[in-house]
């Protein structure tokens, strides 16, 4: 199948190095959507969990390779880090793999805007000013998501498709839901003292395109609870893409298909038995 094309993909919060990342999916994701530019927005590899204890499956190594295939395709990448790979802050300005590595950038989309492109941990209260508490946070969301993987194991075994607890609950806190408010509210008003028309972040798992304080605001989600990106269109226009949806209506659609009954089973005959 020949990849969809378009001018921009935008991914965030992919966390490999943790059993919580839905690698194999993204794999899926990136064989079907390709990119001239592709950014990725912070927390792609898990360096808190991975100073802990070494988690690295060949998934995790795939997405890996397929991105790196990208950008000796010609696809641009560019890598704006996060909390969880700050790490990388060390090396603003160098390349590795033909990857660039920058703390924020601003992205003209085809039909003129300017986007900032940050991970946003730097507008997180916890994360800036307390950090063993965003650590101690940290952990208390790897054991949710261990509990998700058991949960999806079990539907899988059932024949469901994939679901997330995590987001399901984070959605139903209302403490959650204000400082997903809050977080947005303070990344729009970053854009707009930096004049541009929108922003591009992640950091906290929630993928959305809306408006707020009359700013474009876009957060790509995550790949660890709902699997999502952001697309630019050739004309400019920025797609959400939710890939566990779309996988999930794939198994729908096939398992609605009626089945094709072999030849003898379509006119009752038995098969011919061999000589």
């Amino acid at each position: 199948m020949k990849p969809k094309h378009f001018r921009t993909l935008f991914l965030s919060d992919i966390h490999l190095g943790t059993a919580g990342c839905q690698a194999d999916l993204l794999v899926d994701f990136l064989r079907e959507y390709d990119a001239e530019k592709i950014y990725l927005v912070g927390d792609i590899v898990d360096g808190w969990r991975l100073r802990r204890s070494w988690y690295w499956p060949q998934a995790h190594n795939d997405v890996v390779q397929k991105l790196l295939r990208k950008s000796r395709k010609g696809a641009q990448i560019i890598y704006v880090p996060g909390n969880h790979d700050e790490f990388l802050r060390d090396y603003l300005g160098s390349h590795f793999g033909g990857v660039e590595v920058r703390d924020s950038d601003l992205h003209e989309t085809a039909d003129g805007r300017r986007l900032l492109i940050i991970h946003g941990d730097q507008f997180d209260v916890v994360v800036r000013h307390a950090k063993w508490l965003a650590h101690f946070g940290d952990w208390a969301y790897v054991t949710a998501l261990y509990v998700n993987t058991w949960v999806n194991r079990a539907r899988r075994g059932l024949g469901f498709p994939y679901w997330s607890l995590s987001k399901w609950a984070k959605l139903k806190v209302k403490n959650a839901v204000s400082f997903i408010g809050e977080f947005e509210r303070a990344l729009a008003n970053e854009a707009k003292r930096l004049d541009a028309d929108g922003v591009v972040c992640g950091h906290i798992h929630h993928a959305v395109i809306c408006e707020r304080e009359g700013i474009e605001y876009i957060n790509t989600g995550d790949w660890v609870e709902s699997c999502t990106a952001v697309v630019e269109d050739h004309d400019g226009t920025l797609r959400l893409i939710d890939w566990a949806d779309t996988v999930r209506n794939r198994l729908l659609q096939a398992a609605s298909k009626p089945k094709q009954l072999a030849p003898d089973e379509e006119t009752g005959k038995r098969p011919a038995r061999a000589a």
